[in-house]
Order: structure tokens, then C-alpha cells, then sequence
């Protein structure tokens, strides 16, 4: 199963209109992680809107048959990046899609806004 990174491309934080606005925060965060997952297992997608604007810069991460996640209020840059790939390579890598706490990239931490139980399988 193919975990897919999920990025709002249309994402603005709060202070977006202070500083180049040529691209949204999301549109700089969504060229980030796509190229730190050119080489990943993870696959990336964009989306306008994922609904979180409170949350700037938001991301889900899922896979079918796993726990899926939405994490945002991230600076669109290469930390953020980084933990993001990387937590979608560990969600990948698991089972069930939890990754133990142990195991989380020190800048994906408080980040988390849902978590989405699988959707059952059809009959």
C-alpha cells in the first residue's frame, strides 16, 4: 500500500501578505516535500483546500487500510519538510499507519490535528 503526503497548495498563514506573496505557504511547502520525496516510498499530491486554514500549511498523510492524519501549522521550509517526508516514510513502513512516539521526528511533534480511523472494507 502506497502512503500518499496530501499538501494544501492553497494554504496561507498569517503573516503570508508580509512577505513575497508570489506563491502561498502551502505552494512553498508543497515544492519542499515533493522534492525531499522524489526518492521516498511516499508518493505526494496536491489539493486546494484541505479546510484547516486555522492551521496553516496543512498536510494529511494516509494509506488504505491505515490510520490516516492531518498535521499542520508548519513554516513552509526544509525542517518542515523533512519531518513530514519522514514521518510518511515511517506511516509507510507501519501496519496499521500508527508510528510509535518514540519514533517521530522531533519537528513533526504538535503538529498533529486529526487522526482518521481506516474506513472499513466492503463486503
Amino acid at each position: 500500500m502506497t502512503t500518499w503526503i496530501t499538501i494544501c497548495d492553497t494554504c496561507k498563514r498569517d503573516d503570508w501578505e508580509a512577505g513575497d506573496m508570489a506563491l502561498t505557504d502551502g505552494e512553498r511547502l508543497a515544492y519542499l516535500i515533493e522534492a525531499r520525496a522524489k526518492d521516498s516510498v511516499v508518493k505526494t499530491r496536491r489539493t486546494s483546500c484541505l479546510m484547516g486554514c486555522t492551521h496553516g500549511c496543512n498536510v494529511a498523510i494516509q494509506a488504505t487500510g491505515k490510520l490516516a492524519y492531518t498535521v499542520g501549522n508548519f513554516t513552509p521550509d526544509e525542517t518542515a519538510a523533512d519531518a513530514i517526508v519522514t514521518y510518511a516514510e515511517l506511516h509507510a513502513d507501519s501496519d496499521s499507519g500508527q508510528v510509535p512516539y518514540r519514533q517521530w521526528p522531533q519537528d513533526i511533534k504538535g503538529h498533529f490535528i486529526t487522526r482518521h480511523q481506516p474506513l472499513p472494507e466492503e463486503p
